[in-house]
């Protein structure tokens, strides 16, 4: 069969019933999406500035939030059969207004993409040692991109059974190396070890009491969650009932929230003293340079090539890898929505080289350097998106009576406007006052959306809309 026929997996349709998966083989891709270097930097990160003890129980609340949010999305994606992105045009924006969401998704998941590409690139320096130049970036970078491209094309199918192997790979390399060099250089307090950043940081982060370094923590861990839960809804239209994505979202928060935190912290604080003597000694650099790059997503996949040798190169490319080729995927649905809702329907094919390229734009314009930034934008704008579809289809859509899906407004207005507001009330206008912004986002969705929705901006159905690709359902 050839690549492009294998690439048209239902992107623009729902999926049908022989098609649908159990919650066991959805998890594979929710949990292999989330296990890699990136989340385990939040792990590291969240532990270093707020304590182990505190950091896990601000991942246990993430992994809640996040698991009920997901589930809630991949519902609504199961009964339906569409993507988020899609769904998005029939629950709280309309087609064109959809495109919202697919600016959303899209910077949300190629996002990821260009990150993990990133550290892939640092890692083979590290490890290589070859020099940062431009020829070495173009042969690194077009290598990683030709190898996401063909892996992607092969459809939903080739990404499961990729996600299955390289999952379990990881795990078992991630449990190895963890215990290596916690059993050589951890100390008593390896499981309550408090803040380590100075308090002149801490503050500058909201971090000077306890409640403050719950709220950074809690900002930092909720970006995954609200990712992960639109992802939850592009796996959700595979599943075979309710159940199955809601156990599947829960799998994919514990990884991300629980499991990753707990591994992160413990490894880079076991790792970070001799990782901060290789900087300094076989590099040659300042120390407090070396402390700072210790703590950067480079100086995770450092630890991991430093103490993994073979293994650790391996487990590099195991868990990018695997990202890689669900976020490649995922971010060419929404770029399908996104050329769809203006009138082009693109081959999948040209929306994965699409989505390539887009990452390696965002790498040359520094994204790891504006990590922090990013991940807490995007924890605003996720849950923003998915609480105002999950309101539209769990109360708007019985208040004012379903038309089904086969009829659609053009903009629901009262969906882009609340996604406007809500972002900038969160993120600008009371984040010194609601310091754990996704309250803001989502209450302002819960609360707004059905406000303008019943009142200003009522259903009123598209004019001549295509119907062809939007079916019923599925009950």
């Amino acid at each position: 069969m050839k690549i492009d026929g294998r690439m048209e997996d239902h992107a623009l349709e729902p999926v049908p019933q022989h098609l649908r998966q159990g919650w066991l083989k959805l998890s594979w891709n929710t949990a292999g999406i989330v296990t890699t270097l990136v989340q385990l930097f939040l792990g590291a990160l969240s532990t270093f500035v707020a304590g182990f003890k505190i950091a896990m129980a601000a991942g246990v609340f993430v992994a809640i939030i996040g698991s009920l949010i997901g589930w809630a999305c991949g519902h609504v994606a199961f009964k339906t059969g569409l993507s988020s992105t899609v769904m998005a045009r029939h629950y709280g924006f309309g087609k064109r207004g959809s495109l919202i969401g697919s600016l959303i998704f899209g910077f949300m998941i190629i996002g990821f993409l260009a990150l993990e590409n990133a550290l892939l690139y640092a890692g083979f320096r590290f490890a290589l040692g070859f020099q940062d130049t431009l020829a070495n970036k173009i042969v690194v970078y077009g290598l990683l991109t030709v190898a996401w491209i063909f892996l992607t094309a092969y459809g939903f199918e080739a990404v499961s059974k990729v996600s299955t192997y390289t999952l379990v790979a990881f795990v078992g390399l991630l449990l190895f190396i963890t215990w290596r060099v916690v059993s050589s250089y951890a100390d008593g307090h390896i499981f309550d070890f408090p803040a380590l950043f100075p308090p002149d940081v801490l503050a500058s982060l909201g971090a000077s009491d306890d409640l403050g370094k719950f709220i950074f923590c809690v900002n930092v861990l909720v970006g995954a969650a609200g990712a992960l839960a639109l992802v939850d809804a592009d796996l959700g239209r595979y599943a075979r009932s309710s159940f199955d994505i809601g156990a599947a979202a829960a799998v994919g928060n514990l990884s991300a929230q629980i499991c990753m935190v707990f591994v992160g912290g413990v490894f880079m604080y076991a790792a970070m003293g001799e990782l901060v003597t290789h900087y300094t000694t076989v590099m040659q650099m300042a120390p407090d340079a070396a402390q700072k790059l210790a703590m950067s997503p480079e100086g995770v996949t450092a630890a991991f090539l430093l103490f993994g040798g073979g293994i650790g190169v391996a487990l590099m490319v195991l868990a990018q890898g695997k990202a890689q080729v669900l976020n490649t995927y995922s971010g060419s649905l929404a770029l399908s929505n996104l050329f769809d809702a203006v009138g082009l329907r693109m081959n999948r094919v040209v929306m994965v080289v699409i989505a390539n390229l887009i990452g390696l734009l965002m790498v040359a314009l520094g994204i790891l350097d504006q990590f922090n930034a990013w991940i807490e934008i995007l924890g605003v704008i996720t849950t923003a998106f998915a609480g105002i579809m999950i309101v539209d289809y769990f109360f708007i859509s019985r208040k004012v009576g379903s038309r089904g899906l086969s009829s659609m407004e053009l903009v629901n207005w009262a969906g882009v406007v609340t996604t406007i507001v809500a972002t900038i009330l969160a993120h600008f206008v009371l984040n010194k006052i609601v310091t754990i912004q996704f309250f803001t986002s989502l209450g302002v969705s819960v609360i707004l959306y059905p406000a303008l929705r019943l009142s200003l901006f009522r259903p009123s159905p598209a004019s001549g809309a295509d119907s062809s690709t939007t079916p019923e359902p599925i009950s």
